[in-house]
């Protein structure tokens, strides 16, 4: 039996391909989920001819297009105008529009929380407006009913929804009905909701509660002791809201729930507690000093206790209190030193506390405000031997801190053993990075340097060393760290007298120039920029008339960081070291500058016009003018008003 012969398939002229179509008017992409929201802009239709209400849901749909599925610019720019003529467009057609989308189940987080923003706004805008037209009796009566629903939701967003009457309306205008609600004895889901009321009121407007505080306190205090725990939580989370909001006055307004908040730390356990404690975390820092060092001596025994907490939540909150005590005046570095520091450490500086990044941002602003009250030394010493440990986000952990605490203290209480074990760990934690985020390890690196100063210059060769070796590694995003470490400490080599050094790695980069990744041609050519700033022109190796023919071609690179980094450096030799080029060198980088006036960068441009000054200025006007002259009859409008800013 023969094989069958194979047919070629007719040729289906209507079959339809999901090749992406350019939409009308620079409109961004659709994707299938998008065509029953914003189909009808697919509809090339004159606008002259719809009604002004058609016009007006065609230009929400445009905008919230954009904000959706646009570019990041034209995302701004959308949201931009959405804001600015939102009065125009008006409550009605937006709502319609953005609440179908937000109800859409396909829709992904960012989308979500550019369009809520939106959402949130609008509400709160026709609920003030409400309020100012109805008045207080009518608002209140209308959502008085959810005021105790079953659903928390609906009580949250009814609270929400009542501190925006508040701020439209005033708050004594609301105390009495708050007073009432807080009160009430009918069921406990009203008390919550009225305590939540105080929260959000807070929240919302801030320190205008001043002159309001002893009253809403006063309103909500009995929830501290109330028999439902939920009520007690909020009630502690209100008077926290409260504090933060009238911070760093009206401690007066918080007497009398301080012995209720006292007592609660010691009886509860769990959320409840994680609020009571949040609650004395925010005013604490509003008493005297002297008020301020025994009512956190009382808590630390409490907080000291729960560093053990295995849960979350308590741990984040646990540190924000801690950062509040230690911050206060009136608490001592040798208290700190000696009752906290051993148990923190102990508890909180684990491998663990790393992996979530709320834990490790809490973390690392706790204990930099610890080092601001007992030391570099104190806190640096416990931590320095972690830049070796074997866990990479931990090490990122310990070098943020570092870097943090010696940027604001500086190094003048670490001593030379420290000093030592500071620069290993630092190399150490540096050529061991493998994850994309390098930035926390080259600026610790930096910060590090830079502090240390003149003391770093017998570690000056190794840091070297190992810069060179990485210079030549296989993987571009090593190089390109190589590089930005020598922008980070070429000052401190130029204080270290290691010019000589420096010129090395200067030819080294130079070596480098034929770099085929653009970021890493960037950061090498920020370093040569660097290396020329501190060593001068003269001193330079290679010498200037060797570099700038070099450079001239990499003009022609489009990449906006070798772009920006490489005009910078020309002007700096523009505008130093003219001398040590020839007057023709100058005019073939003039024209090459030109290219450089269209770049979307405003920076670019900036040091282009700038450019042409110092080369101007080096060989004369004359033969610049006429470049630029002839600029000016170029099309693009950007060329000709760059070329008129120069003069």
């Amino acid at each position: 039996m023969g094989t069958p012969l194979y047919n070629i398939p007719e040729e289906n002229r209507g079959q339809q391909f999901d090749v992406p179509k350019e939409l009308p008017g620079g409109l961004p992409f659709m994707k299938p989920e998008d065509y029953q929201y914003f189909g009808s802009l697919l509809n090339e239709e004159n606008e002259e001819e719809l009604s002004p209400d058609e016009q007006k849901e065609r230009k929400i749909m445009k905008l919230l297009l954009k904000v959706k599925n646009g570019t990041p610019p034209q995302r701004k720019t959308a949201l931009r105008q959405l804001t600015d003529k939102a009065r125009e467009f008006g409550a009605g057609p937006l709502f319609n529009r953005i609440l179908p989308l937000l109800m859409q189940p396909t829709l992904e987080d960012q989308e979500r929380h550019l369009l809520d923003y939106y959402a949130r706004v609008e509400g709160r805008e026709i609920i003030s407006n409400l309020s100012k037209a109805a008045g207080l009796a009518t608002m209140i009566a209308a959502m008085r009913p959810d005021i105790d629903n079953i659903d928390e939701y609906v009580r949250n967003t009814t609270a929400r929804a009542f501190s925006v009457v508040a701020s439209a309306l005033g708050i004594p205008a609301l105390l009495p009905f708050l007073k009432a609600v807080c009160q009430s004895k009918k069921s406990w889901q009203a008390r919550h909701t009225g305590i939540k009321i105080v929260q959000q009121i807070a929240i919302l407007i801030g320190c205008a509660v001043l002159p309001h505080l002893r009253s809403l306190v006063e309103i909500i205090e009995h929830g501290l002791n109330d028999e439902n725990q939920k009520v007690r939580t909020i009630t502690a989370l209100s008077l926290a809201a409260l504090a933060e909001a009238a911070a760093p006055y009206g401690i007066e307004s918080f007497d009398s729930v301080l012995k209720p908040l006292w007592k609660g730390i010691r009886s509860h356990r769990g959320k409840v507690l994680a609020a009571f404690l949040k609650a004395i975390g925010f005013i604490i820092p509003l008493m005297d000093a002297i008020y301020a060092s025994y009512y956190t001596k009382e808590v630390m025994v409490i907080l000291i206790r729960e560093f053990q907490s295995p849960d979350e939540e308590m741990k984040k909150i646990v540190l924000k209190v801690v950062k509040q005590c230690v911050s206060t005046e009136g608490v001592e570095a040798d208290y700190i030193r000696n009752d906290i520091l051993p148990e923190f450490f102990r508890n909180f500086w684990v491998r663990r506390m790393a992996l979530d990044r709320r834990n490790y941002k809490q973390l690392v602003e706790t204990t930099v405000e610890i080092a601001n009250k007992v030391g570099v030394a104190d806190i640096v010493g416990r931590i320095v031997e972690d830049l070796k440990d074997e866990s990479e986000p931990y090490r990122r952990m310990v070098m943020e801190t570092i870097e943090k605490v010696v940027t604001n203290l500086g190094a003048s209480d670490i001593d030379a053993r420290l000093e030592e074990l500071l620069i290993d760990g630092i190399l150490y934690a540096f050529q061991e990075q493998t994850s994309d985020d390098a930035n926390v390890m080259l600026n610790g690196f930096g910060a590090v340097v830079n502090s240390l100063g003149q003391r770093v210059k017998p570690y000056l060769p190794q840091i070297c060393g190992t810069i060179k070796w990485r210079l030549n590694n296989k993987s571009a995003k090593v190089r390109q760290q190589a590089a930005d470490l020598i922008s980070r400490i070429a000052v401190v080599m130029k204080q270290c007298g290691e010019e000589q050094l420096m010129g090395h790695l200067g030819v080294v980069l130079y070596e480098y120039l034929g770099e085929e990744y653009p970021e890493v041609l960037g950061s090498i050519l920020g370093a040569l920029k660097a290396i020329v700033n501190v060593i001068g022109m003269t001193k330079m190796t290679p010498p200037i008339k060797d570099l700038l023919p070099r450079l001239t071609p990499i003009l022609k690179n489009r990449h906006e960081k070798v772009q920006e980094n490489c005009i910078d450096l020309v002007g700096r030799i523009a505008d130093r070291g003219a001398e040590f080029v020839p007057a023709r060198e100058w005019m073939r980088i003039c024209f090459e500058l030109l290219e450089m006036l269209k770049a979307h960068k405003k920076g670019i441009r900036r040091a282009t016009v700038n450019t042409f000054g110092y080369i101007a200025k080096a060989i004369g006007p004359q033969d610049v003018l006429a470049t630029l002259l002839n600029n000016l009859k170029v099309q693009e409008r950007q060329n000709r008003v760059c070329a008129q800013l120069w003069p």
